[in-house]
C-alpha cells in the first residue's frame, strides 16, 4: 500500500494556510499602524479636552475664564472687577 504524502489536496491546503497566515499578520500589522497613527493624531490635536474647551494644552488645568467665573460665584471679586477682567480675557 502506497501513501501519497506530497501532492494533491494536501499541497493546496498548505498553500491556503500560508496565505491565511500572511493575511492574518497583515491585518495585525495594519491595525497596530492605524492605532499608533490615530493615537498620535489625537495627541497632537490636544485630545478630547482640547475639543471641549476649544484649546490645546494640559486638559487638567482650568481655563482662566473658568477660574474667573468660580471666583465671582464664590464672592471673592466684585461685579466691576469681574466685568473688567472678563473684558480683558475676551479681548485676547
Amino acid at each position: 500500500m502506497m501513501h501519497n504524502w506530497g501532492g494533491g489536496w494536501a499541497a493546496g491546503n498548505w498553500l491556503l494556510m500560508g496565505f491565511g497566515m500572511l493575511l492574518f499578520w497583515g491585518f495585525v500589522v495594519a491595525g497596530i499602524i492605524w492605532l499608533v497613527r490615530h493615537t498620535a493624531d489625537r495627541t497632537s490635536r490636544g485630545g478630547p479636552a482640547a475639543t471641549m474647551h476649544g484649546q490645546g494644552g494640559d486638559p487638567s488645568r482650568p481655563r482662566a475664564q473658568d477660574i474667573l467665573d468660580e471666583r465671582y460665584a464664590r464672592g471673592e471679586i466684585s461685579d466691576e472687577e469681574y466685568r473688567t477682567r472678563r473684558a480683558t480675557l475676551v479681548a485676547r
